[in-house]
């Protein structure tokens, strides 16, 4: 009789704790949105276009705010753009919602390899892309904000900063805002940018605040990660 009771307590623990590794699992696939992600490709490789567009979306809390990542503008810049692709949609908890808009240059990506050429074919058909089928779609999204992800070789007196090409806008005081809450990520203005008005430019003018996050192209990629996270992390914290 004794043997018969312990194994009725047994049966009761063994469904007591499948029913606990149900629960669990449950919540953790609903706190990751893993089933409200989405991907959708927004254009397909053509001879015109010389490349593709498509779009990570709900990311995060998709009732939340809407903020848009946009990478491969300029498509050897690519180190920085997997960083972000790595790092972001995994997270949970969350305060935003994030869409990740995803730039792959076909032609002539080559051209850019140095890093130092503004006027190479692979980078202006990022750019190209960017103002064709990323710009209209964040425009009339009704994001908060745009955050263009780039990378830079070291010719500025800063390695990693944000900055947005359109002085005293909404864009320029996230990106300061950002990187007075980030010990590794300064604010810094090059003297110009090439592809400003092909996205960042445009959508600051037209109600949709936008700045560039760039990092160090030679930096380790613990170095990127670490960076990245920082900048993620603010991100997620800002108020709108």
């Amino acid at each position: 009789m004794i043997k018969r009771d312990y194994l009725i307590i047994l049966i009761l623990l063994i469904v007591i704790l499948a029913c606990c590794i149900a629960i669990f699992n449950a919540t953790s696939i609903k706190g990751n949105n893993s089933e409200g992600i989405s991907y959708e490709v927004l254009a397909n490789d053509t001879i015109e276009d010389k490349g593709s567009v498509s779009v990570i979306r709900n990311i995060g809390k998709p009732d939340s705010q809407k903020i848009a990542y946009v990478v491969g503008v300029h498509p050897l810049e690519n180190e920085t753009h997997k960083t972000l692709l790595k790092l972001l949609p995994p997270l949970t908890d969350l305060n935003h919602c994030y869409d990740i808009y995803i730039i792959n240059v076909t032609e002539d990506v080559g051209y850019y390899g140095d890093g130092l050429s503004d006027n190479s074919p692979g980078r202006q058909n990022g750019q190209n892309l960017a103002l064709k089928y990323v710009y209209p779609e964040i425009a009339d999204g009704d994001y908060e904000l745009a955050v263009d992800v780039h990378s830079n070789v070291g010719a500025y007196p800063y390695k990693t900063f944000v900055f947005s090409p359109v002085n005293k806008s909404a864009g320029s005081e996230y990106a300061r805002d950002i990187a007075g809450e980030c010990e590794n990520i300064s604010y810094y203005v090059p003297d110009s940018t090439t592809s400003g008005p092909y996205l960042t430019i445009p959508l600051n003018k037209n109600g949709v605040p936008a700045f560039y996050f760039e990092e160090y192209s030679f930096a380790s990629q613990s170095e990127k990660d670490m960076h990245m996270m920082e900048l993620i992390n603010a991100v997620d914290n800002l108020d709108f």
